[in-house]
């Protein structure tokens, strides 16, 4: 064990996931022995031989997340950021289109539902609502393990994606509208919903991420 110790403040960490992140950067630093973290307390209890605290500090600053109050100037650069953004936007995404290319998919070829003579807007409506929906179950999942509990999980779930949902599922349904002229899926018009949700809220999950830690995946 090192023969020192200090105590970091980390804010921005809401998982263990955060935490685990957080304690690897930490143990990155040379003369770093070891890093205990909790997202519960926002602290980092650092065992270390002689290490900065400049250091550790700026190791954790670049990651995302405030050390003793402090962040990192804002930059739209950091590659890291970068591929984890892109992570958590590809899980949102993916609970995204089970609800709603299901529901879009239910009136295109269920008799009864196309009876049922609902207007484009209503459909896409009830599509981007229950979009959100799996989307927010399928993350609340995720997290159950790293949370534990589902009350916990369920409410980082909205906490966390909400605003990046909301992006994805009107970006996507307004190509497929102007695409398509209603709610409809076709081979080829799928990619390019993917390709569009996806893209929309990507920056804002890097900004997020890069600017206050946020991050569940």
């Amino acid at each position: 064990m090192g023969g020192e110790s200090i105590t970091l403040d980390v804010g921005g960490m809401t998982c263990d996931g955060c935490a685990g992140r957080v304690r690897s950067a930490l143990e990155s630093v040379s003369g770093v022995v070891s890093a205990e973290v909790s997202h519960e307390t926002g602290s980092a209890v650092v065992s270390h031989s002689g290490a900065s605290r400049n250091l550790m500090a700026n190791a954790v600053l670049a990651i995302g997340y405030t050390v003793d109050g402090r962040t990192e100037e804002f930059h739209w650069r950091d590659g890291s950021v970068w591929r984890q953004s892109a992570h958590n936007t590809k899980w949102c995404l993916i609970g995204c289109s089970i609800g709603d290319f299901g529901t879009i998919a239910a009136f295109q070829f269920i008799p009864y539902l196309d009876a049922l003579g609902w207007s484009a807007m209503s459909i896409m409506m009830l599509a981007m609502f229950n979009g959100i929906m799996t989307s927010i179950a399928l993350e609340t999942f995720i997290l159950i393990k790293q949370m534990g509990g589902i009350r916990e999980a369920f409410r980082v779930a909205i906490g966390m994606s909400l605003i990046s949902m909301i992006a994805m599922e009107s970006s996507m349904n307004a190509t497929d509208l102007l695409i398509m002229g209603e709610p409809s899926l076709t081979w080829w018009v799928i990619p390019i919903m993917l390709f569009v949700g996806f893209i929309t809220p990507w920056p804002y999950n890097y900004w997020r991420l890069k600017k206050y830690g946020i991050s569940c995946h």
